[in-house]
């Protein structure tokens, strides 16, 4: 039976939504069930065949609810299990999501955003940043969520992903867009083919109780004072998440007298407008939250306080510049310029917008849209 298709380090050419479900399944996965929906079909066309090579097993579901649902079975039986959708398909799921935070299993999803809102278009977006690093569904609860913003960090993040979610035993998720699922390049992986024998024992799951005390995985608490318990234990947690697993990439931040803070493709954008300005002399810098929740807050705040001037870059009306403000503090001027509905900035705009926010002086404490609305 046919497992590992490339080795470590060697470079080949995939799209991003292929090379996340082959890193998916190089990572241990080995069930999937999801619900068709662009731009994110390559995941679920690929795993359906890929699967069944590696012993696994694919469901295409009749819903996206009953999608999410299998996934928190499987994952309750210690499997390493995923599902995919667009947007609006993973609001279909959060009902689930939020039960498997809530039994605190190590489910693990991506989302290839497009635009929206409502049933939208396939063109890529982030408009679901709320959704992502809110949580998303009722209740107290969080996601771990990863942003990559090229093909080898989308073939990569799903062992980073799974890691997280069984250390923590909470659900992860990579948020991408239409644009990075669809986009063909050079990439390569950089870990392993995991091997799941070695994996650590895991002492929740339901295996059959034969030989062992009955274990019991569980949403529903009627006792006020139990779920609250609860949601004191998965505060605790949250805070160790954020305290130790914080991810970001900083760019030419140590001379820069404004920086661009992006993700994902408007990141990838962003670094096109810091270069060109460069080349003029222009003192630009980057930072680039890889994890949006944990959210890069420390630095933020660093750089805020030495630069002065922030400007928010994102494929939406402004989303995660109400979290760049908060941790800015009031120690810089924080300037926004967005694309929404699947509209993709180009270098050229954001240099544009970068040269306004350096002749501008903002309100302390409020956002300036440089968009032309």
């Amino acid at each position: 039976m046919s497992t590992e298709r490339y080795k470590i380090g060697e470079k080949i050419l995939m799209k991003g939504n292929e090379a996340l479900a082959e890193g998916a399944v190089r990572a241990g996965c080995r069930f999937f069930s999801g619900y068709p929906i662009t731009p994110q079909n390559e995941i679920p066309e690929y795993l359906a065949w890929r699967l069944f090579e590696v012993g696994g097993a694919f469901i295409q579901a009749e819903s996206e609810v009953s999608a999410i649902n299998m996934i928190y079975g499987a994952a309750a039986c210690g499997t390493r299990a995923m599902t995919s959708s667009s947007s609006c398909g993973i609001s279909l799921k959060q009902e689930g999501i939020s039960y498997s935070a809530a039994a605190e299993l190590p489910i693990f999803y991506a989302n290839v955003i497009r635009g929206g809102p409502g049933l939208g278009n396939i063109s890529p977006s982030q408009g679901d940043y709320w959704q992502a690093t809110r949580g998303g569904g009722h209740g107290d609860y969080r996601v771990i969520v990863l942003a990559p913003n090229c093909v080898n960090e989308m073939a990569n993040f799903p062992k980073l992903a799974y890691e997280l979610a069984e250390k923590y035993r909470n659900p992860s998720m990579i948020l991408a867009d239409g644009l990075l699922g669809q986009m063909t390049e050079p990439m390569k992986f950089d870990f392993e083919w995991v091997n799941l024998e070695q994996l650590p024992p895991k002492d929740y799951v339901l295996t059959g109780c034969k030989d062992r005390k009955r274990r019991v995985i569980n949403t529903l608490h009627l006792d006020v004072n139990v779920l609250e318990r609860l949601n004191w234990h998965l505060y605790k947690k949250y805070k160790e998440i954020e305290t130790n697993e914080v991810r970001f990439e900083e760019r030419y931040t140590e001379d820069a007298e404004i920086i661009i803070v992006a993700y994902g493709t408007s990141a990838r954008v962003a670094m096109d407008a810091i270069m060109k300005g460069r080349q003029e002399g222009m003192k630009i810098g980057l930072i680039r939250p890889i994890t949006l929740w944990p959210f890069p807050k420390e630095i933020v705040s660093k750089l805020a306080k030495k630069t002065g001037k922030l400007l928010v870059v994102e494929m939406n009306t402004g989303q995660m510049v109400e979290d760049v403000l908060m941790f800015a503090n009031g120690q810089a001027e924080v300037y926004f310029y967005g694309r929404p509905g699947g509209a993709v900035p180009t270098g050229d705009e954001v240099l544009s917008a970068i040269r306004t926010a350096l002749k501008k002086k903002a309100k302390i404490g409020e956002v300036c849209c440089l968009n032309d609305i």
